[in-house]
């Protein structure tokens, strides 16, 4: 059976502007106020009050108000369905502030309804916003009975006609002649509209309002197009008061960072860099980014990046939100790791390497890798960059080793017999390389050998000066 939680985020057009306290504030919308904050209703201010009155009650300088930012609070909601979507797939936005999840699908991965409820409330209250919550069949029912009271708007036992009955018709805001039209007529509440025979209903209210009550109860079924996950990544920790001190950027860091690898693994992709915005009082901007080589949704790696580039912040002018952008999302595989010994593991060379590079910065790391040349001398190079940054040619099964000598040295040879540090043995070879006619020619025939004590060298002898040279080492 279908079970639907309806989030109302009532506050919606004040938090997301404003989430400080100490002060009073207060949105408006068509010079009414729309929201307000606990400290501006202890001023006296009510919401639908004009601004005159409110500049009356308050006084200059005692109020702050800020007009309603529409694009801002989708963009909250689009935040917040990328949180929501950690918990169910089957979501949706509805009307201006409301979410709607199907919960019904997954109350056994949350061990219990209330367990789901803690879960939801939890990364509600993180994020900075407040919620009320209705619990129904159907989605218009969950969204109705959000206004209800917390026992009948959770309680999914009582019968939903029972428990929509209470409700008052001055909710149905959509239909506002047929309601004012009811109320004429003597009825107020939506047990008085349910109760009345489905033809007058209809005769008198009309084919949608009619509509509109069928879908609420479940007898019509009511299509939404579910939320489908951005090829992008955004969310945001507003703070509620000014912070200073780059350790109390930590615990927000870890909250956002967490949302963003929920999300990665739930769409199966992962990024290999992020982007902090740090928003100031004054609402300025200050970005950081952090690179890692290789993507991945591990949290607690970002986590270790982000503290090292945090630790060289100045936070002079005050920190009162951070945000978090990943644009950069491609599809891959997760590594796996060892399930029976995971505490033998030991730390990648990735991550070392991430970690370098945000200390000392990408110049200070050079890679060495190969390149399509003949000559060995010219087919290992190094670059700037980290691991990964540029195609490597590798090649574990070639007969030579990775590491050369800066230079090739001349090998002993007496009585045909090679030396190096003891008599060498050719083990393996040879393999002739010629190059390099265009300017000055070279003509090898290179092979392995080896030593007394099994070690081996990769030696050649040069065709034209008709003499032998040890040129690598293995390792």
């Amino acid at each position: 059976m279908s079970l639907w939680l309806c989030l109302r985020l009532h506050q919606l057009p004040l938090q997301c502007l404003e989430r400080r306290e100490e002060q009073a504030v207060a949105v408006m919308a068509k010079q009414r106020v729309l929201r307000r904050n606990d400290c501006a209703a202890a001023c006296g201010i009510r919401e639908g009050m004009s601004t005159a009155t409110v500049h009356a009650l308050a006084g200059d300088g005692a109020l702050r108000l800020l007009e309603r930012d529409t694009a801002a609070e989708r963009r909250c909601l689009m935040q917040l369905c990328c949180w929501a979507y950690s918990i169910t797939p089957q979501l949706f936005t509805w009307r201006e502030d409301c979410l709607q999840l199907e919960i019904g699908g997954c109350l056994t991965l949350f061990r219990g309804l209330e367990r789901l409820l803690a879960e939801v409330t939890d990364g509600i209250g993180r994020r900075g916003y407040s919620a009320v919550y209705g619990l129904a069949p159907t989605p218009g029912a969950a969204w109705l009975l959000s206004f209800a009271p917390t026992g009948t708007a959770l309680d999914a036992t009582a019968p939903l006609e029972e428990r929509l009955a209470p409700l008052p018709l001055a909710l149905l805001d959509r239909f506002a002649d047929v309601v004012d039209s009811l109320r004429r007529a003597g009825l107020h509440t939506l047990g008085d509209v349910l109760a009345l025979p489905g033809s007058a209903l209809s005769r008198r209210c009309g084919r949608d309002f009619t509509l509109f009550l069928q879908q609420v109860l479940g007898q019509r079924e009511e299509r939404q197009a579910c939320y489908q996950p951005p090829a992008s990544f955004t969310d945001a920790y507003w703070f509620g008061y000014e912070v200073k001190a780059n350790g109390e950027l930590l615990p927000a860091v870890q909250l956002l960072l967490q949302s963003l690898c929920t999300f990665l693994r739930n769409t199966q992709l992962y990024t290999s860099e992020i982007r902090w915005q740090l928003i100031g009082l004054d609402r300025t901007v200050r970005e950081v980014s952090v690179r890692s080589t290789s993507s991945h949704s591990d949290w607690q790696a970002w986590q270790q990046l982000t503290a090292i580039r945090f630790e060289r912040l100045q936070l002079a002018g005050g920190v009162e939100g951070l945000a978090l952008e990943c644009h950069e999302l491609r599809p891959g595989q997760q590594e796996s790791g060892d399930l029976f010994n995971p505490g033998r593991q030991g730390e990648p060379l990735g991550s070392l390497l991430d970690r370098l590079c945000s200390r000392l910065g990408l110049q200070a790391i050079e890679q060495v890798s190969c390149r399509d040349e003949h000559l060995p001398e010219l087919a290992v190079h190094t670059c700037a960059g980290q691991a990964g940054d540029s195609a490597t040619v590798n090649q574990p099964d070639a007969q030579r080793p990775f590491w050369l000598l800066p230079r090739p040295q001349v090998l002993r040879q007496s009585r045909e017999q090679l030396y190096w540090t003891s008599a060498l043995t050719l083990v393996y070879g040879p393999e002739r390389i010629e190059d390099n006619w265009w300017q000055e020619a070279v003509s090898r025939d290179y092979y392995i050998a080896r030593d007394r004590r099994g070690q081996h060298y990769w030696v050649f002898r040069d065709r034209l000066a008709r003499q032998w040279f040890i040129h690598g080492i293995f390792a």
